[in-house]
């Protein structure tokens, strides 16, 4: 017969410390004790994109507010606030004195290409055997057409070691480039994603943005669907004509159109001539065909901006006596509670404090960490946090309450802390996953002030559930081996008195079996 295992709660609080250690290693290395500040709190720097039309349509200049917002909040929590200003101004308002990551790619107008597949991640390719050494091809299409049959090792090994991030984007090269860097600059070839996840190895652009004279959607002869109809000038027409002649006798052999670093649409070639005019079938729906075509037309943006935007720095929208209440509110609302757990479990109020300590502690690294991946603290990401020391207060309520019941019925205290974890445990798992599903729904739906709360909802409510499992627990059986909790010591919070039980108990409490 095995033996049964041991609790070691000792071993657990010395690893959950030495994480706790590590965590705050890390930010020393990023060498960042502070927090990055919202605009709200802060201020920072506000762009102004002046349209070179005079009147720019309302369809045209939502659509641009829509794509600069997913460029400059692409991780969703950086909080630069993105408006339009009459029927010609974009106003893009960014958080911080120094985020020139930001300022670039605002400023940016991202390209548009026609790649060619090298590799996918539903057909690997010649990266299955390794990739090769491209032909030697005079000419850009040429060379692109040379490239995707034997693309080079090392590109290869980027296109293995990159990953989709979630809901589509452009892959990272291995590293090689930052996010703020040009990923999809036309004469490079490229790593990117669609908005399925499927990942492709692309070669360098044969055919630009610039190529592209025109493009319109409709509906052809005789046909259901609708299509893109592309009218190219003349020196894009001869690339794409040597283009389609090749895949088209490949196959019907596809190609990828990327746009901002994200695959829009990889058509097959259905036609060995094309050239200055062809179109690209197969779309749903007006509005989806009328989309893809303004996004060709116009690159990523629907409106061409003039090229030396108005930038000016700008003070932050809150007083600055917003930032100290907001603290003080948190400092207040988390004394109150440790005294109000001091006082009603007494002993096990230590345990309170400490763990809400170890919580306070992890947040604080983890936004310190996370701030270097853009994530800014506003006014109500604090609010967020503030909400989360009630989250972490319940847990241990429940936990402590269960341990209460099982002593009350005869149990010690050891017995009664792995009896009242099993059924603790489960409560706060459902409360914890109501709160992470609020704060999804919440970051998903929600506009960008109100994203940041729901970060900082979710990201406290993960943290709290590392700490009642790693620290709380562990702390609680640790306790329970010292005479003053297991022999309910009046100050321990276990006593007589505490738990409403009869002195006759108290023989149960301390020495009796279960």
């Amino acid at each position: 017969m095995a033996a049964a295992k041991v609790a070691r709660p000792g071993r657990t609080l010395i690893l959950f410390l030495a994480g706790l250690g590590v965590l705050f290693g890390l930010v020393a290395i990023g060498g960042t004790w502070k927090p990055e500040l919202g605009l709200d709190l802060q201020g920072g720097q506000r762009i102004t994109l002046r349209a070179k039309e005079a009147n720019v349509k309302p369809d045209a200049m939502a659509e641009a507010v829509k794509i600069i917002n997913q460029r400059v909040n692409g991780s969703g929590v950086a909080e630069a606030n993105v408006s339009s200003q009459g029927n010609r101004n974009v106003v893009v308002s960014i958080p911080g004195k120094s985020n020139q990551k930001l300022v670039d790619i605002v400023q940016r107008q991202a390209r548009l290409g026609f790649r060619l597949i090298a590799c996918s991640s539903e057909n690997p390719g010649p990266c299955a055997t390794g990739g090769g050494t491209p032909a030697k091809a005079s000419g850009r299409a040429e060379e692109a057409l040379a490239w995707r049959k034997a693309p080079p090792a090392a590109w290869v090994t980027r296109f293995e070691q990159s990953t989709c991030p979630p809901g589509g984007g452009a892959a990272l090269q291995s590293g090689e480039k930052s996010a703020s860097e040009d990923v999809d600059a036309p004469g490079t070839p490229m790593v990117a994603c669609d908005a399925n996840g499927r990942k492709f190895l692309l070669s360098a652009a044969p055919v630009e943005g610039k190529d592209l004279s025109n493009a319109s959607a409709g509906q052809g002869q005789n046909a259901v669907d609708y299509l893109v109809d592309l009218r190219l000038k003349k020196d894009g027409a001869a690339r794409f004509l040597k283009v389609s002649k090749a895949l088209y006798s490949n196959g019907q052999e596809a190609f990828a159109i990327v746009l901002d670093g994200k695959v829009l649409q990889t058509p097959s070639m259905v036609d060995g001539n094309l050239s200055s005019r062809s179109s690209i079938t197969g779309q749903r729906s007006l509005r989806e065909a009328t989309d893809l075509a303004t996004s060709l037309k116009f690159g990523a943006l629907p409106v061409a901006f003039e090229s030396d935007p108005k930038n000016e720095t700008i003070g932050p929208s809150l007083a600055g006596n917003q930032l100290s209440a907001g603290i003080w509110a948190g400092i207040v609302g988390l004394a109150l509670v440790m005294l109000y757990c001091l006082l009603y479990y007494r002993g096990l109020g230590l345990v309170v404090i400490a763990s809400l300590i170890a919580a306070g502690l992890s947040t604080y690294a983890m936004v310190l960490l996370l701030a270097g991946a853009g994530f800014t603290l506003s006014l109500p990401g604090i609010a967020g946090l503030i909400v989360a020391v009630g989250i972490t207060a319940d847990s241990f309520i429940v936990f402590f309450e269960r341990i209460r019941d099982e002593m009350r019925d005869g149990k010690t205290m050891r017995v009664a802390v792995e009896a009242g974890w099993v059924r603790a445990r489960n409560t706060c798992l459902a409360a914890d996953a109501v709160s992470l599903s609020a704060a999804l729904v919440l970051y998903i739906f929600a506009i960008d002030e109100v994203r940041g709360f729901a970060f900082t909802l979710g990201l406290s409510t993960v943290i709290d559930l590392a700490i009642f499992f790693w620290f709380t627990k562990p702390a609680v059986s640790w306790l329970g081996r010292f005479h003053f909790f297991s022999s309910g010591h009046k100050l321990s919070g276990l006593g007589t008195e505490t738990l409403g039980v009869d002195a006759p108990a108290s023989a149960a409490i301390t020495g009796g079996a279960a």
